[in-house]
């Protein structure tokens, strides 16, 4: 090999030394507790001693029907996302358009995302009890037929703390999209004008489309926090209940590894969790692939 070629490979191999050291730090954090996990969900714990049991776990896993509840009330929570971007469009564009003191709405909408997650859950709590807030509220104004035990129906449960998340993390989206909106071109809202687009027109041919992949990066985290973000509203609100109706997928992890002390399924239930996390980011993947590909 002359001296070119030496040069040519150094030049090459530059980039990759560069990142070598974070990628072994990236690949120390995520990789051995991923192999880690895979490792206790295929061996039970007996004492100080590992014994190897297949996949043992997964079966049992499987055949819980807490399990299939809490993994379904998972997917229930995803109800919530495009809830909360269609809202947290519409509040971005009312605040963007200086709506009468709009810089106050701007900081009333963001203070619930900053508030912590116990906080708005023992709040919510005394608000949504059969005898709480609200219904002593639908009671004054005549309304006591709508009043319902929130929290305590198993009907009920999971939709009210569903409405919780809504209104905690809908302050994220609508800074956000405002971010977004701000650096959109001024000169694209007056054209639409001159054209006589309505609100709603010009929410669809020129927000929409220029706010695209903010919209989508959004919609990412939001399926995320659905996911694997809501233990700590089951925790404080309703522990699971009413009879296990509201058990999330965090929350079956947790009681099977520190009130049943099933660490192997446990285990087991984080790696399907992990799977099903990656599965969705791989559809989501492809279908911003796609979807690039026809706007092309």
């Amino acid at each position: 090999m002359n001296y070119a070629e030496k040069r040519t490979l150094q030049v090459k191999l530059r980039p990759y030394l560069f990142i070598a050291p974070a990628f072994i730090f990236m690949l120390f954090v995520f990789a051995y507790p991923i192999g880690d996990l895979l490792r206790r969900s295929t061996n039970r714990q007996y004492g100080g001693e590992m014994e190897y049991i297949g996949l043992e776990a997964f079966r049992l896993t499987f055949r819980d029907d807490f399990f299939w509840t809490s993994l379904f009330n998972n997917l229930r929570l995803f109800l919530a996302v495009p809830i909360l971007v269609v809202l947290s469009l519409i509040f971005a564009t009312l605040i963007f358009e200086r709506l009468p003191a709009w810089r106050i709405h701007r900081t009333l909408v963001f203070i619930p995302y900053v508030m912590a997650v116990p906080v708005v859950g023992v709040v919510f709590t005394y608000i949504l009890t059969l005898n709480g807030v609200m219904n002593t509220i639908l009671e004054r104004v005549g309304l006591d037929f709508i009043a319902l035990d929130w929290l305590g129906s198993s009907k009920t449960a999971i939709w009210a703390i569903m409405a919780v998340i809504i209104w905690k993390e809908l302050g994220f989206g609508i800074v956000l999209f405002l971010a977004r909106m701000s650096s959109i071109s001024v000169e694209l809202y007056d054209a639409a004008k001159l054209d006589g687009a309505s609100w709603w027109q010009e929410m669809r041919h020129v927000t929409i489309p220029q706010t695209a992949t903010v919209i989508e990066f959004y919609v990412v985290i939001s399926m995320i926090t659905m996911l694997s973000w809501v233990f700590a509203y089951i925790l404080v609100m309703t522990k699971g209940g009413p009879g296990g109706s509201t058990w999330v997928m965090e929350y079956y992890i947790y009681q099977k590894a520190f009130q049943y002390s099933q660490m192997h399924i446990a285990a087991a239930a984080s790696v399907l969790l992990l799977v099903f996390a990656g599965v969705l980011m791989v559809v989501q993947g492809r279908l911003r692939r796609e979807l690039g590909g026809l706007d092309g």
